[in-house]
């Protein structure tokens, strides 16, 4: 099992702001559309969480896209 993330332990592993965090996933959550806001985030009840592994793919796939 991945370990799972935080906004706050995101956002100091991103050196970007809770806001900034928030804002990417927030319509990932809402709408599911990976094209808008390619953060992959999960919703938890209340809480917005992430998988590691999902983020090290993500970052990877954005270094690739450059």
């Amino acid at each position: 099992m991945s370990e799972i993330l935080t906004v706050e332990e995101l956002a100091t592993i991103l050196k970007i702001s809770k806001w900034q965090i928030y804002e990417l996933a927030k319509e990932r959550t809402r709408s599911g559309d990976i094209r808008k806001h390619p953060l992959p985030a999960l919703r938890i009840g209340a809480c917005v969480r992430f998988r590691k592994t999902d983020i090290e793919i993500w970052l990877a796939q954005l270094t690739e896209s450059v």
